[in-house]
């Protein structure tokens, strides 16, 4: 993990912060497989994967499967990933400064972002890892 003082925070990037193990799923899975899956790998958000190379990654998260299927009463079990993921992702470059990324999540109102490298996602940045790279 990568520690700094607060001072110095500001300029780690978010390869430096960023968590690398990232967890993916089928938009046609359903949303009670998204929780099993989120269960065992102990995960609050899968990204979904594209349906072509043209395609656009998605994400379901926790919040999500509360807001859009435990809310208002849907089966999890016929509730599809596809139907209640975020698409397309706003994505974050590993050499981009954390205090841009915490500013993008701010203002696109944001919690956490898939970080990509041009070809794929290598690992996914939130506000948990922003705030834990702070060492006082």
């Amino acid at each position: 993990m990568w520690e700094k003082s607060p001072q110095d925070v500001r300029f780690a990037k978010a390869g430096d912060v960023m968590t690398k193990e990232v967890v993916f799923i089928d938009g046609t899975a359903t949303v009670a497989a998204a929780v099993r899956l989120m269960n065992e790998k102990k995960v609050s958000s899968l990204f979904v994967n594209r349906r072509s190379q043209e395609d656009a990654w998605g994400i379901v998260t926790r919040k999500d499967v509360v807001n859009k299927v435990i809310s208002p009463g849907k089966n999890l079990n016929y509730v599809k990933v596809f139907e209640i993921m975020s698409k397309p992702l706003i994505t974050v470059s590993p050499g981009l400064a954390l205090k841009y990324c915490s500013r993008l999540f701010e203002s696109a109102g944001i919690r956490r972002a898939p970080v990509f490298d041009g070809k794929e996602i290598i690992g996914i940045l939130s506000n948990t890892d922003i705030f834990n790279a702070i060492r006082v």
